[in-house]
């Protein structure tokens, strides 16, 4: 559990990187953090799924 709350905060900094790549224009570090965002993205909620929901089924 502690994995997916780890994931999840990587997944706002990145995305908190986007949006200051954005401000800059630079689209190749904005392309990057994007995809570490989604990246981190999927696998924090599928481990948190894992750990929470699927237990209670």
């Amino acid at each position: 559990m502690v994995l997916g709350f780890l994931l999840l905060i990587v997944t706002v900094l990145s995305a908190l990187a986007v949006v200051r790549e954005f401000k800059k224009q630079n689209m190749f570090g904005a392309g990057f953090a994007g995809l570490s965002t989604l990246t981190f993205g999927f696998f924090s909620i599928g481990t948190l799924y894992f750990e929470i929901i699927d237990p209670l089924l």
